[in-house]
């Protein structure tokens, strides 16, 4: 399991990484982090909604309420112009942690996350 520190410093740009690919709800976002983490990002509600509500403060996130599919009000998140800027600058970020980390580790071990 990944430590709670590396989850905190890694949600905005995953939450930008999900909201990129279009709207959603929070616990949409939950569901879609833990499968493309194969389970190793456990997301929960309390953790996510003071995130996505720092975010919308932020203005990198737009908020509506609507009412979904099965019929229940959900408050469901955009990307705004900024947030769809910040996208870039949180890749370089982490890009650059990554390959930090990578010359410490050994590119072979790394080489499977580098950039495309």
């Amino acid at each position: 399991m990944v430590s709670k520190e590396l989850i905190a410093a890694s949600t905005k740009p995953l939450v930008l990484a999900v909201l990129s690919k279009g709207e959603s709800y929070g616990y949409a976002i939950i569901q879609e982090v833990r499968q493309h983490s194969g389970g190793q990002l456990e997301w929960s509600e309390g953790m996510l909604y003071p995130v996505l509500h720092r975010m919308e403060k932020d203005k990198l996130i737009l908020a509506s309420w609507r009412v979904g599919e099965n019929g229940r009000k959900r408050k469901y998140y955009r990307l705004s112009a900024s947030g769809t800027r910040a996208i870039e600058t949180e890749r370089q970020h982490w890009f650059a942690v990554h390959e930090t980390l990578a010359t410490f580790w050994g590119a072979k071990e790394c080489l499977t996350l580098s950039p495309q």
